[in-house]
């Protein structure tokens, strides 16, 4: 499906569906005795497929499953894959502090995808019509606080020196950022200087950062790269919660649709559940739209009736 800019931008060269913190229990146990992540994240799948729009890639971005279970992952990968066939995304799985990387490796990635075996990081990266998508292993072995090596660094630069046409996008867990959540700042991305010259390094071939594990989205520039933190689909963090206290809440969970252009990404929120619907435009209306000259469309749909 092609889209017709009606606007001052070119489309987009490509549209990732960003998931992360799913967090799953062998068995689809509940997790912390009470969130039923199975339901939510499969509600999140069928957003992404319902939304008919043209995904090129599904990234997940870390903390798959909670505590590393082999079952834990066959489940996931048996809800993901599936939709991705039938919308023709590839798949990009991140590894995240509560994953372990043996299990990781055997039940979520291609045989060879990620070189290196036991610990070694989970790194690894994937062209996508164009477009390079890094997943880069941020983990800190029997940690949950994020680092990055100077053999992942250095790989890193390689990586992104030869991308492709229309750049790279970085996937982690960790981002890059700073934190509201005081606590949150002790389970943050080491050493962050040495990653930022990486990225300066490689210009306007890093098109964007993708990261996880905070449990709220967010947004950001690092290294004059733009970063889209995406909510989890388990819990997410109350941060209208009193200042010196961290509370995890079964609310606001969310993906993101990120579309990445040659200025950088463009980041959506998508909550997910069911709402209710009390306004909108269908397809028809759309096509009218495209019908139309640029002048045109501002008489049908911006001046005020």
């Amino acid at each position: 499906m092609s889209r017709i800019p009606l606007g001052q931008d070119e489309a987009p060269t490509h549209v990732i569906a960003h998931l992360s913190d799913s967090h799953f229990l062998a068995g689809g146990a509940p997790l912390h005795g009470a969130i039923d992540t199975d339901r939510t994240f499969a509600r999140a799948l069928e957003q992404v497929e319902a939304s008919g729009r043209p995904i090129d890639a599904i990234v997940l971005t870390g903390d798959i499953a909670d505590l590393g279970e082999p079952e834990a992952y066959a489940r996931i990968r048996g809800m993901v894959e599936p939709v991705a066939e039938r919308i023709g995304a590839e798949v990009v799985w991140v590894m995240g502090n509560h994953d372990e990387r043996t299990p990781f490796r055997a039940g979520l990635l291609q045989a060879g995808r990620a070189p290196g075996s036991g610990e070694d990081p989970v790194d690894y990266a994937v062209d996508v019509a164009g477009l390079r998508i890094v997943a880069l292993d941020s983990t800190d072995g029997g940690y949950h606080h994020g680092r990055l090596d100077e053999t992942q660094l250095d790989w890193l630069a390689g990586v992104l020196d030869d991308a492709p046409e229309h750049g790279a996008v970085i996937a982690l867990h960790h981002p890059p950022l700073a934190t509201p959540l005081p606590v949150m700042e002790v389970l943050e991305l080491q050493h962050r200087d040495a990653f930022a010259r990486v990225i300066a390094g490689a210009g306007d071939r890093v098109r964007g950062i993708l990261a996880g594990h905070m449990h709220y989205g967010s947004s950001g520039v690092f290294a004059g790269a733009p970063v889209s933190v995406a909510a989890a689909t388990a819990y997410t963090m109350d941060l209208s919660a009193p200042a010196r206290e961290l509370v995890g809440v079964d609310a606001g969970q969310a993906f993101a649709l990120v579309e990445v252009r040659p200025t950088g990404l463009i980041s959506a929120t998508v909550p997910i559940g069911r709402p209710t619907r009390v306004s909108g435009f269908d397809g028809e209306f759309l096509d009218r739209l495209e019908a139309l000259a640029p002048a045109e469309r501002i008489e049908l749909f911006s001046r005020k009736r």
